[in-house]
């Protein structure tokens, strides 16, 4: 018998009987749903939680610290561990590194009009500043003087120097604009101080040097990103400027020998590994700390949190099979029924020579449609409750304390939900049609 003659057959054998079979499909609908809408809130959980690590920072960068920046002449062997451009070229080199950016720090007076603000200038390379979102300019082309990329919150450390009062005082954002007026920046704050101190002691007041904006970073000031609070310039522009102020006495913030004198070389606090893939970040965290480097990275925290949400989303799949296991009974029971009440056809087909596979495949065909039926709206009502949480519930919110969608249902799911309700479906009918293969023609005949 031909597979389009058994499938017309099973149809139409569902068909006879509407309502048991429209009862036996809500079982499996509700089944189906239950799995998938319980398997997509774990997706979405999993997701929120990756995206929330996201806004802290990219989660294939490794943070590195030095055990010895500070050491100076009681460290030791401090200068085996110190931040380099020598040491950066080894961490390039390790497997599945795609770069390194130095962290140069140095605090620095920013200055325009009547406002002011002391705080930490930051250099890095161009892989760094090219990673961050600006919401004005763009960064600096290569070689270009020193330029500025502020934070969407720096603004909030500026004051007014004659009140003494900024934005946490009158509530009001300083009147500081970035991209159409140079700032004043002061970097020998140690001379700026002094300067002001009056006496006899004073010593005169350092150069302030007027450096034009490259970019702000976007998002307003309630706006939470790794780059809000911090103001960020090219690396290399900052060590030709501050090499040209100190000439060759210590930096400020720069380690300094057993003599208090300057090393040649500049040494970074910190320094960004950029992996190639998150899965490859742990490795390579773990051979930086073994050179001897603090390694601090995103994929710390995923890891621990990733086993929470993977028993998370284990027990609502588990909550949700229970309902598909019940519709499968449900199947079962609606199969043996069948057979019991056509079992003289049954006989009767046997008796015209009918292959016993194509008994078997008959009700398997009944029973995968089942699944098939309850699979398919299953799915359509699946997606409409996962619409529902998403966009009118806010569930995102309440539960992560973020925006984005709690329920995520990707291809892969709705394919494999609809395969799984056949194969269900297949399963629950399978030892039915065994029993219909067994029927004695005779018997089957006889029966009324």
């Amino acid at each position: 018998m031909r597979f389009l003659d058994l499938l017309v057959m099973s149809v139409n054998n569902l068909r006879r009987r509407k309502l048991r079979t429209a009862l036996t499909v809500l079982g499996v609908i509700i089944g189906v749903a239950s799995v998938v809408i319980m398997v997509s809130l774990g997706i979405g959980l999993n997701a929120l939680m990756l995206e929330q690590y996201a806004s802290y920072g990219d989660m294939t960068t490794i943070d590195i610290y030095s055990n010895n920046y500070f050491g100076g002449s009681d460290s030791g062997d401090a200068e085996s561990t110190f931040l380099t451009d020598e040491v950066l070229k080894n961490f390039e080199r390790l497997d599945h590194v795609k770069g390194v950016s130095p962290m140069l720090n140095t605090y620095v007076i920013l200055k325009q009009g009547v406002y002011e603000t002391s705080m930490q200038l930051t250099g890095v390379s161009r892989q760094y500043l090219e990673q961050i979102p600006l919401g004005e300019g763009e960064v600096p082309e290569e070689g270009s003087e020193l330029k500025l990329i502020y934070g969407n919150w720096i603004i909030q450390r500026f004051y007014n120097s004659k009140t003494g009062e900024g934005y946490w005082e009158t509530g009001e954002l300083p009147d500081i604009d970035y991209m159409n007026k140079p700032m004043f920046v002061i970097f020998d704050t140690d001379a700026y101080y002094q300067s002001r101190g009056g006496g006899e002691s004073q010593v005169k007041p350092p150069k302030k040097y007027m450096i034009n904006a490259a970019g702000v970073v976007e998002g307003g000031v309630d706006d939470y990103n790794s780059y809000a609070y911090s103001v960020y310039t090219e690396i290399d522009a900052l060590k030709t400027l501050l090499k040209q102020i100190y000439k060759k006495k210590p930096i400020p913030g720069q380690p300094t020998n057993k003599k208090g004198k300057a090393y040649p070389y500049f040494i970074y606090d910190r320094a960004m590994v950029f992996v190639d893939d998150m899965a490859n970040v742990t490795d390579v965290q773990q051979m930086i700390t073994d050179m001897g480097y603090e390694a601090n990275s995103q994929m710390q925290w995923i890891e621990q949190s990733q086993q929470t949400y993977d028993v998370i989303q284990l027990v609502l799949g588990g909550i949700g099979a229970i309902s598909l296991f019940v519709a499968a009974i449900g199947i079962a029971n609606t199969m043996m029924m069948s057979i019991y009440e056509r079992t003289k056809e049954i006989g009767v087909i046997k008796v015209l020579g009918c292959d016993m596979g194509n008994i078997r495949n008959m009700f398997l065909m009944e029973s995968g449609f089942i699944g098939f039926m309850g699979g398919v709206v299953g799915l359509i009502i699946s997606y409409t409750v996962s619409y529902v949480m998403n966009n009118y519930l806010g569930i995102g919110q309440i539960m992560m304390g973020i925006e984005g969608d709690i329920s995520r249902i990707p291809l892969w799911l709705s394919a494999s939900a609809v395969v799984f309700a056949i194969l269900v479906g297949m399963v629950a009918g399978f030892f039915p049609s065994l029993r219909a293969m067994r029927l004695s023609p005779l018997a089957a005949i006889r029966n009324e």
